[in-house]
C-alpha cells in the first residue's frame, strides 16, 4: 500500500503482513505490529513501535532524533548499510515494474535492506507520483544513511 501523504495516529497498528510506504505518521505508529514492512519517509510521532513483535520498519531520521520518539522496549534501531552493487543491479536489471527490476521485498528480513527500501520507495513514486519519494531516490546517497531500520529483538532471533 502506498500513501502519498501523512497518516494519522496508530498507522499500521497490528499490521500482520502488509507492506506500506507513507510520508509521515502520528503517534503510536506500528504499535503491536506482528508482520509486514512499513516505510516512513517523513516525520513520526511519539511511541513508535510500542509492542512491535514482528515485521520491519524503516524510518527516515533526517534530524537524528527518532530514537527519542521510538519505544525501545522490544526493538532495536539499526542503520541501513550500503550495498556496493545495488545501483548497478537496479540500473541493469530494469526499472520497469511490470516485469523487470522487481525485488522480493519480503525475502530475508535480516539483510538486503538497502535494496528492499529503494524498491519500496520506487514503487511508491511509481504508483503515487510522490514528490518526496522522487527527491529521496534522486539523492539516494544523501538520504540512505539517514534511514533507520526498526527490528524487534525476538523477531530477529526467530529468523
Amino acid at each position: 500500500a502506498y500513501f502519498c501523504g501523512v497518516a494519522g495516529e496508530r498507522f499500521a497498528v497490528r499490521n500482520s503482513g502488509v507492506a506500506a510506504v507513507v510520508e509521515g505518521v502520528g503517534d503510536h505508529g506500528c504499535e503491536y505490529m506482528t508482520g509486514g514492512i512499513v516505510v516512513v519517509i517523513g516525520q513520526t510521532g511519539r511511541n513508535f513501535a510500542a509492542g512491535m513483535s514482528g515485521g520491519v520498519a524503516y524510518v527516515l531520521d533526517e534530524v537524528g532524533d527518532f530514537a527519542e520518539r521510538c519505544n525501545m522496549a522490544m526493538v532495536e534501531l539499526e542503520p541501513v548499510p550500503e550495498e556496493d552493487d545495488l545501483m548497478e543491479k537496479l540500473l541493469h536489471h530494469g526499472g520497469d515494474l511490470d516485469h523487470k527490476g522487481r525485488v522480493d521485498v519480503s525475502g530475508d528480513m535480516t539483510s538486503h535492506d538497502e535494496e528492499r527500501l529503494y524498491q519500496l520507495i520506487s514503487n511508491h513514486v511509481h504508483y503515487t507520483g510522490s514528490v518526496r519519494g522522487r527527491e529521496i531516490l534522486d539523492n539516494w546517497a544523501t538520504f540512505r544513511p539517514k534511514f533507520r531500520k526498526i527490528m524487534p529483538v525476538e523477531y530477529r532471533r526467530a529468523l
